[in-house]
């Protein structure tokens, strides 16, 4: 009866981990940066059309001819999550629809417009917010 009741345990725990593997392998996907190309950073004056505090990722689209002379296009920037930004004293309300912005970030390998966020200059009040904590000069507006 031993033994009985102790294959059962050991297959019991066997299947817990399985589940447990199953459920995180895609979330570790989803997390990957191979999108952005890291080596390359890009830097452009634009305007914040929306600031999305959503999870996973904080979203920001600035419009902006980052080509003297071309057309203004719309630009999505990926951040962290709100809970990584909230420690770094940013709110849903560190952007608003109009700010005028000095953009820098590492843009998506496939040429597309959007990248990583690294930081941005306010051009009206100079403060710069960073999405890493270790080169934020100011915490974010509240």
């Amino acid at each position: 009866m031993k033994v009985k009741s102790l294959k059962i345990t050991v297959m019991t725990g066997i299947a817990v981990w399985a589940a447990a593997l199953t459920v995180a392998l895609p979330a570790l996907a989803h997390h990957s940066f191979a999108m952005f190309d890291f080596s390359n950073t890009m830097t452009f004056k634009g305007m914040v059309t929306e600031f999305r505090w959503t999870n996973p990722h904080v979203i920001l689209l600035v419009s902006a001819a980052p080509k003297a002379g071309a057309a203004e296009e719309v630009w999505s920037m990926e951040l962290t999550s709100p809970g990584n930004l909230t420690r770094m004293g940013w709110s849903r309300r560190s952007f608003k629809p109009g700010d005028r912005i000095e953009l820098e970030f590492n843009p998506l390998r496939d040429g597309k417009h959007g990248g990583a966020f690294k930081q941005a200059k306010l051009l009206d009040t100079g403060q710069v917010l960073s999405s890493n904590l270790r080169e934020a000069e100011k915490p974010g507006l509240k």
